[in-house]
């Protein structure tokens, strides 16, 4: 997730009189000063409170990464960087072409590659050859990771990969930048759009233009959406983009608003400064109660969490109010102006660390330990980068800075000690990055479970098994329950079980995919029924991937039915929503005499040493342990004493 952070401090650039006697038009060849400018500092444009703003939002990410589970609705804090960064390019555009009749495009790509590229390319090359040194699955897909990243189309190569946001099958070392490649994207045809279309209509029909496209992205992303898997609306910059286009809306509106605060009407003023902190407030709320799977996040959630900074900005217009004046504090700004760098290491960091410890659960003490260490280590590297690489590029330009390295060999020590520092660095890290891209595995362990448990499930030739009678009498169970009594319903972890459950119950069928949550089981058993193909046994193990709400297990109970017995696997996972997963398949399983528990979690804490590195999938002991968990679920329903009546209800809580 990223949002692409800047400095709240921004500038036009100064009128030009040549320029600007001649008629209105587009500049889109950067110039050669355009690479190596001096500092922005001409007509400065400052919202107070801004940095204030991008502190919370990239704070919010990092405990939603870095913390077990403690801010569960911190990714809106992507979407937070989304409107500022849409509503800060459009102002900047918007006051170029005020002040100079025109919008310089290729001067403007050229501050956003000087704003971006440094730190961009110091990560990739750090981090590439740290991955090089821990190896794993680290290295899987690294190529087209920094592919994406070099050419900030992350987001569409991760989705044409198949890879899941919400997934945890592959550790992507550069997952958050898919942010980074939305915003780029919206940079190279924001300008372009504003000045060949927008600026030549007017003022009104703009605003109303800019506002259907963001309520298009929003309808889009509600209507596309898929409880199956969120990724495709989540990264697409199609389905997402409504942020930025408010944002943008926001500039837009803001171009005639009053710059000094006796100039707005008192009532404004009052109303602004209520409604801005209770619109923080309310973004606070939803990043601590809104989880990243439900289809509220999707269907309304995400744009709510636009409005609502859109609402904080625009508070934040009004000079000296209260909410900016508390944002403007010097904790809020420190971390606002190097929340970029923040927010590009936090995660590789993060990653790199929870390989490198691969004994450490992410869970408990030692999950907060990890993400400790690893923000430990992300603030002085994003410290670093912002004072000796990124200040330096954005107020001098390539150019300059690489005249002064070279400068360097020939001036006092110090100097001299600088400019060898840094090209063995740069050499450094080029060799680095050169042998994590070759190492490639081209499969992680993890995929490679996966795949063996598909290919185990496509190539099993399993019996037909009729739906069970309905003739009103159970028939007695058998000691050990047989595979070709079983249906099962599972997600990737059930699929790197798939060959061992074969195994150990033949006959049993299969179904089980990535990345899927408890949401999809209803869908999946209402076609298993409608086919008559759903046997008197299920297993469902579908609390992986998310948060579950009971009313879901309620519904599977509907659609099974009160003749066929049911198992419900809990959770091995070091995520936040584990322990509440738990809580609620206990009380279910507790609830009806034809459920029962499959605890997998107890069981699989004797072996975690024999887990993946995700704490998650597993390999052979850890497959031959699940089956177990789910084998001593089974035999506890085949025990289970007849009932005196034959005609009582199955789903009520053990009538004998």
């Amino acid at each position: 997730m990223t949002a692409r952070p800047r400095a709240s401090t921004v500038s036009a650039p100064a009128a030009n009189p040549e320029r600007t006697s001649r008629a209105p038009g587009i500049r889109s060849s950067a110039s050669t000063a355009a690479w190596r400018a001096a500092p922005e500092v001409s007509t400065p444009f400052h919202v107070g409170g801004l940095d204030g703003v991008r502190a919370i939002a990239v704070t919010l990410v990092i405990l939603f990464h870095l913390s077990p589970g403690a801010m569960i609705g911190g990714y809106l804090g992507v979407d937070m960087f989304f409107v500022v960064s849409g509503f800060l390019i459009t102002s900047l555009l918007l006051r170029e072409h005020a002040d100079t009749g025109r919008v310089a495009l290729g001067a403007f790509w050229a501050r956003r590659a000087r704003r971006l590229l440094p730190a961009l390319v110091i990560l990739l090359l750090l981090c590439c050859s740290a991955a090089a040194l821990i190896g794993g699955d680290l290295l899987v897909g690294l190529g087209m990771q920094v592919l994406g990243a070099g050419t900030f189309s992350s987001n569409w190569l991760f989705l044409a990969d198949g890879s899941s946001y919400f997934g945890e099958a592959m550790p992507e070392l550069f997952r958050n930048l898919w942010s980074l490649a939305v915003e780029e994207q919206f940079y190279l045809v924001w300008p372009l759009l504003l000045a060949l279309v927008l600026l030549r209509i007017s003022r009104p029909v703009r605003i109303a233009l800019v506002a259907a496209l963001a309520v298009a992205s929003a309808v889009a992303m509600a209507v596309f959406w898929s409880a199956a898997d969120s990724t495709r609306v989540y990264y697409g910059t199609d389905t997402h983009a409504f942020g930025l286009a408010l944002g943008a809306v926001l500039a837009l509106l803001a171009a005639s608003w009053p710059k000094r605060a006796l100039e707005w009407p008192r009532a404004v003023r009052l109303v602004l400064g209520f409604v801005g902190p209770a619109a923080l407030l309310g973004l606070l709320a939803l990043a601590a109660l809104m989880p990243g799977d439900a289809e509220f996040v999707f269907r309304g959630g995400l744009a709510l969490v636009a409005v609502l900074s859109v609402v904080v900005i625009a508070s934040l217009l009004v000079p000296g109010g209260a909410l900016a004046r508390v944002l403007e504090l010097g904790a809020f700004r420190w971390v606002g102006r190097r929340s970029y760098g923040l927010y590009l290491w936090h995660w590789p960091v993060f990653l790199l660390v929870t390989n490198a410890l691969p004994g450490w659960a992410r869970e408990g003490v030692s999950g907060w330990a990890i993400g400790g260490i690893a923000l430990a280590i992300t603030v002085p590297l994003a410290t670093l980068s912002y004072r000796l690489v990124e200040q330096p590029i954005r107020r001098l330009g390539f150019r300059e800075v690489a005249r002064r390295i070279r400068a360097g060999w020939r001036a006092t020590a110090p100097r001299v000690a600088g400019a060898l520092a840094t090209v063995i660095l740069l050499s450094a890290g080029t060799a680095g990055t050169a042998v994590a891209l070759s190492s490639d595995p081209g499969i992680g362990s993890t995929q490679a479970e996966v795949e063996a448990g598909q290919h185990a499930i496509r190539d099993a030739t399993v019996p037909s098994t009729p739906a069970p009678s309905s003739n009103g009498t159970r028939p007695t169970p058998p000691p050990a329950p047989a595979g070709d009594q079983i249906t099962a319903i599972g997600d990737s972890v059930m699929l790197a079980a798939a060959p061992q459950l074969q195994t150990s119950l033949p006959g049993i069928a299969i179904d089980a995919v990535v990345s899927r949550h408890l949401g999809a089981a209803p869908g999946i058993l209402q076609a298993d029924l409608g086919a008559g193909t759903l046997r008197p046994i299920v297993v469902i193990g579908l609390a992986t991937n998310g948060p579950i709400e009971r009313t879901t297990l309620d519904q599977v109970r509907a659609i099974v039915g009160p003749r066929r017995e049911l198992v419900v696997v809990n959770v091995q996972a070091p995520r936040g929503w584990t322990d509440g997963n738990n809580r609620i398949l206990s009380d279910f399983a507790q609830s009806y005499r034809n459920v029962e528990l499959a605890n997998w979690h107890d069981a699989a804490q004797p072996i975690l040493g024999d887990l993946n590195r995700d704490q998650i999938h597993f390999g052979p002991t850890g497959a031959r342990v699940f089956t177990e968990s789910i084998q001593a679920a089974l035999q506890r329903l085949a025990e289970l004493p007849p009932l005196r009546d034959p005609s009582s209800d199955l789903s009520l809580p053990t009538p004998f």
